[in-house]
């Protein structure tokens, strides 16, 4: 069942340790079939040398297991709450990418230092509450899920596909599993300029409003003139 979408999420879980997104099992990806309703997401705790496109586990947005020999991961939870929030989302993807993660160990948001940034994200990228201990000891996963989906009700999620959960890490979205992963690389990057730059600058503020505005939307939106055009 989804074997091509199996495929299509495992190449994406392995595209985190190619671009250093992720040490030992701490990752994970996800992509949704619009048809079906069904989600392909990796295996709980599993090497990702030991990997194999099978090895993706079919879920459905109750949690309920469809399809696969391993348990899902652990965030399947917090997957299935942002692909019920915006039917827009069509991959996932949670890391402990070290400098995305520091940021949310700090308790702060990303602000937006540059064109780098502003050409992916538009604003700052969010760190969010902590989870209360009664959130915590319940659904603990689903809580998670429930914060961010809360945080973007009236926000766009793809104009701000990323965010920080506090106290533990990023997750990042998109339209697939590829746009998900490519937004955690993007985020990954700001957040070091980010860092660095204030490690040079003390001082720094972010980016007029104008030059975010600019780089956003010349790549982003109806008037986008960003790259090639399609036939």
């Amino acid at each position: 069942m989804l074997e091509e979408l199996k495929k299509i999420v495992y190449e994406a879980n392995m595209d985190l340790p190619k671009y250093g997104l992720v040490t030992f099992t701490w990752g994970n990806v996800s992509a949704i079939d619009k048809e079906t309703g069904y989600f392909v997401i990796k295996p709980s705790g599993v090497d990702y040398e030991k990997l194999t496109p099978e090895d993706m586990v079919v879920m459905d947005l109750q949690g309920n297991k469809i399809e696969g020999n391993y348990n899902p991961s652990s965030d399947t939870d917090t997957h299935i709450e942002l692909y019920k929030a915006c039917p827009e989302i069509g991959g996932i993807v949670h890391t402990h990418s070290s400098w995305a993660t520091s940021w949310a160990q700090a308790g702060r948001s990303i602000p937006c230092y540059g064109t780098t940034h502003a050409d992916y994200i538009y604003g700052e990228v969010p760190c969010l509450r902590c989870l209360t201990k009664e959130e915590i000891d319940g659904a603990y996963e689903k809580n998670t899920g429930l914060l961010i989906a809360d945080y973007f009700k009236d926000k766009d999620f793809m104009a701000v596909p990323a965010v920080l959960c506090k106290n533990h890490g990023p997750f990042t979205w998109g339209k697939n599993a590829h746009d998900a992963v490519h937004n955690a690389v993007v985020l990954e990057e700001v957040a070091k300029m980010a860092a660095r730059c204030e490690m040079i600058n003390k001082d720094v503020l972010p980016a007029p409003g104008e030059l975010q505005d600019k780089h956003y939307f010349r790549k982003h939106g109806a008037n986008a003139y960003y790259g090639q055009k399609s036939e």
